[in-house]
């Protein structure tokens, strides 16, 4: 008899092991944002937003070839930046996280070229580079679910 329960369950436990696996797979499938995580990734993407609002500002100063205040726009109202959107990457779905740091990525060396180009008075570097954050910033904004 106490074969028999230890037979029932080691089975037992098996079917309990299999059914919890197989579940994670199913969930997995079907992953989606909460509300609340939705609107935590909005409060980040409306920061960022804006700060993507502010780029023509940027554009302006490249545009005037005022170095010094180029390179201060990019450490000043831009240093935010890199953080907001490292929030919004982790807190993506895991299938989004690894295009939003490589975007995220993109768009920070962009702007490091930017700061470099302004540093050496680099015009046609600088408009480059300018142009491939704008880009690389809103395909990273792409990524983000729509609330």
């Amino acid at each position: 008899m106490v074969k028999y329960r230890s037979a029932i369950a080691f089975i037992l436990m098996l079917i309990a092991v299999t059914l919890v696996s197989f579940s994670g797979v199913a969930e997995a499938k079907t992953l989606s944002y909460t509300t609340t995580q939705v609107e935590e990734i909005q409060t980040y993407t409306a920061e960022v937003v804006e700060l993507r609002d502010r780029l023509p500002e940027l554009a302006t100063l490249v545009e005037k070839q005022n170095w010094t205040f180029v390179r201060n726009f990019i450490h000043g109202p831009l240093g935010e930046l890199r953080t907001k959107m490292a929030y919004i990457s982790r807190s993506l779905l895991p299938g989004d996280q690894v295009k939003a740091r490589d975007r995220a990525k993109d768009t920070f060396k962009n702007l490091v070229a930017i700061d470099a180009a302004a540093e050496k008075g680099d015009y046609k570097a600088a408009v480059r580079s300018l142009d491939k954050a704008i880009k690389g910033l809103d395909s990273f904004l792409e990524l983000v679910p729509q609330g």
